[in-house]
């Protein structure tokens, strides 16, 4: 007689109370609306709201969907909304998280993307979210105790969450290999056994070949419309067949997070294809630090203002939305596609125990790995000038202790106290920081 399985139990009696469409859609919109600060802070958002408000996810499922994004290339933030909202509400679950984590932030780049182009001024909108930032910082501390508390359980995964944030942070090791590096870790003290792998959750599609294949021819033919029919209709060299060419080569190979990919694509827009300056390209990092969404969407920026350069047989407005809107198609897209057709397999693994021994130590890396972005961007919010030290290959950002802003720190100081003592909301530890920076800065200008 087989033993009882309290988690799977946990998960069975979820499922029957499943969320409907309409509940999904309103959770998602406003996990898209308070996704800033990286993936730290919207990894923060979607657990605070799919398992411990709403409880939709076990703790167990959450991680293990954190994982297999963590592995994918892309945004791994969008992916694992898209993931929770598939274990919500099956495909249309997640195309309704996956899109709602990306539309708010999208819009409003284009907003500040059109302003830029047309004005050179984002005064007030740097403004209203100076302060912003340093709510996200309380909230990125948050998702840390978080997941460090459920992840970090032995002192192997102690020292793998170490040995992966110092790999990060102190020797610039490339994101996948300490990914790779934490799975093979795992498996290599794993002795535990493979056994039968629990069955999925009731309403979650059942992972088959057939339906794989389906899945995925569909998904390239949605991916790859509208990128062949711009080749069609327009002559080779249009900025819209370039952008598409470019960022759909660049979401297949985004292992890393968009860092990872940040002087590469600086390098070819700046200085292969003219699309815009360097310092064009830092004012667009720091606009889409500062809006809602994946820090990616600065893709966005940079195909708006590509469009807005060589608008070819359109108007100038029209080439730069046609552009925006083709780099955040081709960008996106294919998150989607690997959730969708991977995530009924991950699903099927979810009781292999050499498997889950790996994952485990993944987790263990990603806490490494979120410590890393929370001191990276405490650095960057709090200094305003900061310096590389090298020494061989160890190499680490050092702040300037003089060009601390004491407003901002402040503020921060503020938020941890909503955050942590008074266990407010990130709605209002974001909305408090928002009001206190608007307020500040205009008094200073």
């Amino acid at each position: 007689m087989q033993a009882p399985n309290p988690s799977a139990d946990a998960d069975t009696a979820r499922d029957r109370l499943r969320p409907s469409l309409s509940e999904i859609t309103r959770v998602s919109l406003k996990v898209g609306l308070l996704s800033f600060g990286g993936p730290a802070a919207q990894i923060s958002v979607m657990h605070q709201e799919f398992v411990e408000n709403r409880k939709w996810l076990s703790e167990d499922r959450f991680l293990h969907a954190l994982n297999y994004c963590m592995l994918l290339p892309g945004p791994e933030a969008q992916q694992l909304a898209t993931y929770c909202g598939w274990l919500s509400g099956r495909t249309l679950g997640g195309l309704i998280a996956g899109l709602l984590f990306i539309l708010p932030g999208a819009f409003a780049m284009g907003i500040v993307s059109f302003i830029y182009a047309a004005y050179g001024e984002t005064s007030l909108i740097s403004a209203v979210f100076y302060g912003v930032k340093a709510g996200v910082l309380a909230i990125v501390l948050q998702a840390l105790a978080r997941i460090g508390k459920k992840a970090l359980k032995t002192r192997l995964s102690w020292l793998i969450c170490g040995l992966s944030f110092c790999a990060l942070f102190f020797f610039s090791v490339p994101f996948p290999l300490v990914i790779v590096g934490a799975a093979i870790v795992g498996l290599a003290f794993s002795n535990a056994p493979n056994t039968e792998p629990d069955e999925p959750a009731d309403h979650v599609a059942r992972a088959t070949f057939a339906g794989t294949v389906r899945t995925l021819l569909a998904g390239v033919l949605i991916w790859g419309g509208p990128p062949l029919l711009a080749a069609w209709l327009l002559a080779p060299g249009n900025v819209l067949v370039e952008v598409a060419e470019f960022f759909s080569l660049l979401a297949v190979v985004s292992f890393g997070g968009a860092y990872a990919l940040l002087s590469y694509m600086a390098q070819v827009a700046v200085e292969t294809k003219s699309w815009l300056s360097a310092g064009e390209m830092l004012d667009g990092l720091g606009l889409a630090e500062t809006t809602p969404g994946p820090l990616i969407l600065v893709t966005q920026f940079v195909g708006f203002l590509g469009g807005w350069r060589d608008p070819g047989p359109f108007s100038a407005p029209m080439a730069a939305i046609l552009a925006a809107a083709m780099t955040t198609w081709v960008t996106f897209t294919p998150s989607f596609l690997f959730v969708l057709a991977g995530a009924p397999w991950m699903e099927r693994l979810r009781g292999n125990k050499k498997l889950a021994k790996a994952l485990s130590a993944i987790t263990a890396a990603v806490a490494g790995t979120i410590l890393n972005l929370a001191i990276w961007f405490a650095i960057n919010v709090l200094f305003a000038e900061t310096e590389t030290l090298k020494m061989g290959a160890f190499k680490v950002l050092w702040p300037e202790f003089t060009s601390l802003d004491p407003v901002l720190a402040g503020i921060a100081i503020l938020a941890a106290l909503l955050a942590f003592g008074a266990k407010r909301g990130m709605a209002t530890v974001l909305g408090t920081t928002a009001m206190l920076g608007l307020v500040a800065q205009t008094l200073v200008n």
